[in-house]
């Protein structure tokens, strides 16, 4: 079975390097890391989010956005200085922002002041500023199902790998990401003592989260549409928190050979499968869905993840993918 496995894992790796020769130079798909942005000034920590201290944060944020679109501007960038414009509108809020590398971003959706719930929303490979939109609609979508009390934290806090691309097949972006996530888990824990946290951790997201789950104070972990959690089962994650896995009936991401190969160069793959009997997470029923679709409105996905993060009781039976 091992040797089952890294055939078709090679035969994968094969493939996504085959794509990346031969459609990165027609599509420009390194184009979203390669446009120029400023370094931004160092944030102090997020101490309290009374009103003030947030509106504070939202401005020198915001402040950060201009100041890509106007080198974007100046580099001929059109379609990111569109992006930008489009996240510095005043009703928005970051509580970071960095333009390099294809852009990280944390943007709150809700009232953090008055939250009960958080859900941090951690975006898989290929999520830049250029795409931004997606990860925007689905962490509105989620605020409006789990409505007042409760806030959704967009955290792009890393640069992710191309889905076509040897990155997304090993743990090092994943290994950079895992303590910027972990250290923000903390801060917000800090400021916001006793209220209940779920990462959402979608795709490679939840390679991150997996790395990131040790000693995390968190109520819920859950992943979906997941090429591998890092780890071997629910137990090697050493976290108190309840893990959730689901995926969508016509998510791709169930081919993807879930196994981990040493070759010379590289040890591709990213472990266990969250929804095998054998990691040992409750299974939470995703839909028919492809594998952008999970907070897609009106797929029993949002719903059922909004159940979680409020604290709902999810039956274990039934809930397959």
């Amino acid at each position: 079975m091992v040797k089952t496995n890294g055939s078709r894992l090679c035969r994968t790796l094969l493939t996504a390097l085959l794509a990346v020769s031969v459609v990165a130079p027609v599509t420009g798909a390194a184009r979203s890391a390669a446009v120029t942005a400023p370094v931004p000034a160092p944030l102090a920590p997020l101490r309290t989010v009374t009103p003030a201290a947030l509106a504070e944060r939202y401005v020198a944020s915001r402040d950060e956005i201009w100041a890509a679109e106007r080198m974007a501007v100046d580099h001929g960038d059109r379609w990111r200085a569109a992006m930008l414009r489009a996240m510095a509108d005043p009703t928005r809020q970051f509580l970071s922002f960095d333009g390099r590398e294809g852009g990280r971003a944390v943007e709150v959706f809700g009232d953090l002041t008055t939250a009960e719930r958080i859900a941090v929303l951690v975006p898989g490979s290929d999520t830049n500023l250029d795409k931004y939109g997606l990860v925007r609609g689905g962490s509105l979508r989620l605020s409006q199902e789990l409505g007042d009390r409760s806030a959704v934290i967009a955290w792009l806090g890393y640069s992710t790998p191309s889905t076509v691309s040897l990155d997304a097949l090993t743990l090092d972006r994943a290994d950079r990401a895992a303590p910027d996530l972990r250290a923000f888990i903390r801060e917000l824990g800090a400021v916001k003592p006793g209220v209940r946290v779920s990462l959402l951790c979608h795709s490679y997201g939840s390679t991150i989260c997996g790395l990131a789950a040790p000693g995390l104070d968190v109520a819920d972990i859950i992943m979906y549409g997941s090429p591998g959690a890092a780890v071997g089962n629910v137990a090697a994650l050493r976290t108190r928190a309840t893990v959730w896995a689901g995926r969508g009936d016509s998510d791709w991401i169930a081919h993807v050979p879930h196994a981990r190969l040493r070759l010379p160069f590289a040890t591709i793959g990213l472990g266990a499968d969250p929804v095998s009997p054998e990691f040992g997470a409750r299974l939470f029923a995703a839909g028919g869905g492809g594998h952008s679709d999970y907070l897609r409105a009106g797929f029993p996905s949002l719903s059922n993840i909004a159940r979680i993060v409020s604290g709902q009781a999810l039956g274990q039976a039934g809930h397959g993918t």
